[in-house]
């Protein structure tokens, strides 16, 4: 066989699993002094002189490859290959009409009039791979527990709906609706895996690629999490990931592998779909990405399962004597294999055997047709089923299969293998006879011709579909099902929440630690205390939350094998098998993708949880936007926590930890309720009514998202006329004005709030203004009942029309009106439309920076001098102070020297 040297650097070294052993005595004996050592010395001593002949062998020059990555073969060779234990043939016929059905729906997508499109070629290369996992592997619901959950590759959808019509699960409507879930409603089916969209089906979205590798790894880690906690057996619960070899170039894909593999996520799966290609191109053109793959899955501490060629290659591989077939395998790119397969069987003979005597008389018996048809693993059901088996029955490490298959197999010379086929949605005439004939299905030339293709069924009591229907009774029901069996939370009384309404007292706390106060209590609670899973990117003592390291504990399934550095102190760090705390690292990534899978137990196991994600704000719905908008896909629940919120309260970081904009990210998520609380007794009216939302008798599939800040202020206690209905609709007057002759408002939300009281004091005092303060508990909520106003009245001009409630709200407050907040404009600008008055809003638009409170406040002109020249201004504008003031105001409170401006209080983390 050659040496590592003469290989093309493609491959980094390898070991062969399928060159014949031509002295299997000899290859006995040495076998057997391993398993000696191992008897009698114990697995590190067998370790050690594993290691020792490898430095003597390279010492010898002998070619011993690095581990990394393995020859271009299948990992299981065919000796070691199990038993199939089903009937390939119906399999087959199943898998056809399967097959039919997918291209056919997405075809007449395409019809005169819809033009929806739709993608057919990724399925196309992947029926197999599903095909065997429904027939075998996917465990379903029907036995009471989660069963297996499956992360299906997005754009593989058309052939999960295929499958299910028939099953009977969808019907011929529901596959001409596709896409068209509005005009076509209630029959329309969503284009990608979105449970929103289809409640009782999908359970996992997964077209925004990245996230369902992530979100997979995670789901996998929290079923272990919920079995040790005692709150759900999840034993029998496995993980599949099914997943684009393009897709693996996203961070998420990848960035998170180390936690599956440290934690022995041995109930995890990924299965790799390597058709070789992205949507337009090669995925390595000039690489070999299936190497690339097991370099980096074995690196990570991953057991890699390479399922490369299908059977027909075996005796070629049996005959490989001098290893020279593993070699030309070893050292053809994927560009190449991309043209083989759009290729004919002499081309093939030519260019991959053509090139060495030994290749060439290997298949000198073959026609070019038997050459044409060497295949691909990955759409070989025996050689699937061999690699599916050992990965689940592999223990102690997650698994990843790397399958190689044809984009767009069985499509057709136009389809396969083509840079383009991935935007390729409809089939000529002559595209589907050639499809019909190679799928060997009994529909007539003139039923192609005429009008649109038809589907195919086999009919009800069919050989097939009683064969696909007693498979799935025997793997415990239908996959992909979502079902909700959680029964609803009993949920605490007011009591829980009497410590914080009462106030801080003389003590000054940031909202931050006034929520963990409320969470701590919340967590003491026999009902509910056990579910809350608290969440958070490594800086748990940064939001103050490391008071609950003593009795909640840091999850880590091996425990705290070693003596913690400050296991003196009171609030030392403490990790437990059992512990409630998930510590993910310095990854908001993992911490969301733990957010949505404890967010989503209600639905994949019937045990609700409640998970509190807390993370510094600016790094939340910026960096991991794209995994809170799957979060609301999901229907997951939960609370999410902007902490060290604004762009101005820690201003000792600088431009990259100022927020002002999440909120205004939080507002374009339909399922996010967003809220900006200044006291604690509004924190606890809004997470009271959080809880009684999303885990009371009538739940809804919404998260809640509260912005908290790190800057200390004195809360006041609940007064007794306290305005529930305000503060969670978003907004509620906590002073009146009561000195000053000219009437004005001052909106404010979070820590804009004790600015918009020093405000008013400042109007009273030195303009004789009489300002009522609002706090703003959520511009969001407002804006977002105003356009359902205004959306019903545009619908229904015939009705009373209706007023949203902002507008009610201040119907008889007299303006003019200034908001206020520690965030850009345009969040308190999303109620300016409804505003019975004169508007103007202040904000932090800008680049944050390093500097004092007072200093960036001044900077944005959002303190409360700026916020009463502001008030001035627009009572000027109305004639109801003379303009003189305004340039007074200006001078008086220096508001053009930002060095002028009080520091304010000293930063702080929590």
């Amino acid at each position: 066989m050659p040496s590592g040297s003469d290989r093309n650097p493609i491959i980094i070294g390898g070991l062969p699993s399928q060159v014949p052993d031509f002295d299997p005595e000899e290859t006995q004996e040495w076998l057997d002094s391993l398993d000696a050592a191992i008897d009698e010395r114990g697995r590190e001593r067998a370790r050690y002189l594993m290691l020792r002949l490898i430095e003597r062998a390279r010492e010898k020059r002998v070619a011993v490859p690095e581990m990394r990555s393995s020859d271009y073969v299948n990992t299981i060779p065919t000796r070691a290959e199990p038993f199939f234990p089903g009937n390939e043939e119906i399999e087959r016929r199943i898998l056809n009409a399967t097959r039919w059905n997918a291209a056919v729906m997405v075809s007449r997508a395409q019809r005169p009039g819809i033009g929806v499109g739709g993608h057919i070629a990724t399925f196309a290369s992947s029926a197999s791979l599903y095909d065997v996992g429904f027939n075998h592997f996917f465990r379903g619901k029907d036995e009471g527990d989660g069963g297996d959950q499956v992360f299906f590759q997005g754009h593989a959808s058309p052939g999960i709906y295929a499958r299910a019509y028939l099953l009977d699960r969808l019907s011929e409507r529901n596959l001409d609706a596709f896409r068209q879930e509005r005009s076509r409603a209630p029959y329309g089916l969503s284009s990608y895996p979105h449970p929103r969209l289809m409640p009782d089906f999908w359970e996992f979205p997964t077209v925004s690629m990245g996230l369902g590798p992530i979100g997979a790894i995670f789901q996998a880690r929290m079923n272990r999490y919920m079995h040790a906690r005692g709150i759900a057996d999840t034993s029998r619960s496995h993980v599949w990931a099914f997943l684009g070899d393009g897709e693996m170039d996203e961070p998420e894909s990848l960035g998170q592998l180390t936690i599956a593999a440290r934690e022995g996520l041995d109930n995890l799966t990924f299965v790799v779909n390597c058709n070789l290609q992205r949507l337009d191109g090669p995925v390595r053109g000039n690489g070999k990405v299936i190497q690339e793959l097991e370099s980096v899955f074995r690196g990570a501490g991953w057991n890699v399962i390479k399922l490369i060629w299908d059977r027909t290659w075996d005796p070629l591989l049996a005959q490989d004597r001098d290893g020279i077939l593993v070699n030309k395998m070893n050292t053809t790119p994927d560009g190449q294999f991309q043209t083989y397969a759009t290729e004919s069987g002499g081309y093939i003979r030519n260019h991959f055997f053509g090139d060495d005597q030994r290749l060439r008389a290997m298949v000198e018996h073959m026609t070019d047709d038997q050459i044409l048809h060497l295949g691909r693993g990955g759409h070989d059901h025996r050689k699937i089923y061999a690699a599916f088996k050992a990965a689940v029955e592999h223990r102690d490490q997650p698994t990843v299969i790397l399958a190689k298959t044809v984009k767009g197999w069985t499509l057709g010379p136009n389809f396969e293998g083509r840079n383009a086929t991935h935007q390729m949605k409809k089939l000529t005439v002559a595209d589907l006879k050639g499809f019909r004939d190679r799928l060997h299905l009994p529909i007539s030339d003139q039923e192609l011709e005429s009008g649109l293709p038809p589907y195919y069924h086999p009919g009800r009591d069919s050989e097939e579909i009683q064969y696909m229907h007693d498979r799935r009774k025997g793997l415990g029901g239908y996959v992909p099902t979502r079902v909700v069996r959680a029964a609803p939370l009993a949920l605490p009384d007011d009591k829980t929440y009497a410590t914080v309404k009462k106030g801080s007292g003389q003590q000054s706390i940031a909202t931050t630690m006034a929520f963990v106060r409320l969470l701590k209590d919340l967590m003491r609670d026999k009902e509910i205390g056990k579910r809350f899973v608290l969440i958070a990117p490594d800086e748990y003592r940064t939001f103050g939350m490391d008071s609950f390291f003593p009795s909640a504990k840091i999850y880590n399934p091996l425990g705290q094998q070693y003596e913690s550095v400050d296991r003196d102190l009171l609030l030392a760090y403490k990790e437990s098998p059992t512990g409630q705390m998930l510590h993910d690292g310095i990854s908001e990534a993992g911490c969301t993708a733990s957010l949505i899978a404890a967010g989503s137990a209600y639905a994949t196991h019937g045990e609700p949880l409640i998970p509190v994600y807390v993370f510094y704000s600016m790094f939340g719905f910026q960096r991991t936007g794209d995994q809170f908008w799957q979060m609301a896909d999901q229907l997951a629940r939960g609370f999410v926590l902007g902490a060290t919120a604004g762009r101005t309260t820690l201003t000792g970081e600088g431009l990259q930890h100022a927020d002002g904009h999440s909120q205004l990210l939080a507002s374009t998520n339909p399922g996010c309720v967003a809220y900006d609380p200044a006291y604690g007794y509004e924190i606890a009216h809004i997470v009271q009514d959080g809880l009684r939302r999303m885990y009371g008798p009538d739940s809804e599939n919404v998260f809640y998202y509260l912005t908290v800040y790190n800057e200390p202020i004195q809360h006041p206690a609940e007064p007794a006329d306290v305005d529930v209905d305000g503060i969670l609709k978003g907004i509620h007057r906590i002073a009146a004005g009561t000195s000053g002759t000219v009437p004005a408002q001052i909106i404010a939300s979070g820590v804009a709030v004790p600015w918009a009281l020093e405000a008013q004091r400042m109007l009273a005092e030195e303009w004789n203004v009489r300002a009522d303060v609002w706090s703003a508990t959520s511009f969001n909520e407002l804006r977002r009942e105003a356009v359902e106003a205004e959306r019903h009245n545009l619908l229904h001009p015939e009705e009373e029309q209706r007023v949203p409630y902002v507008t009610r709200k201040l119907s008889t407050a007299e303006g003019p009106f200034v908001a206020v907040s520690d965030w850009m404009r345009s969040v308190p600008d999303q109620i300016s439309r409804w505003v019975p008055g004169t508007y103007q809003s202040l904000g932090a638009d800008g680049f944050g920076f390093a500097d004092t409170r007072g200093a960036a406040r001044r900077f944005f002109h959002i303190d409360a001098p700026s916020i009463v020249v502001a008030v001035l201004t627009e009572l000027a504008r109305e004639g109801k102070v003379d303009r003189s003031v305004l340039k007074q105001a200006v001078d008086r409170y220096q508001l053009l020297d930002v060095a002028a401006a009080d520091p304010g209080t000293a930063g702080g983390d929590a």
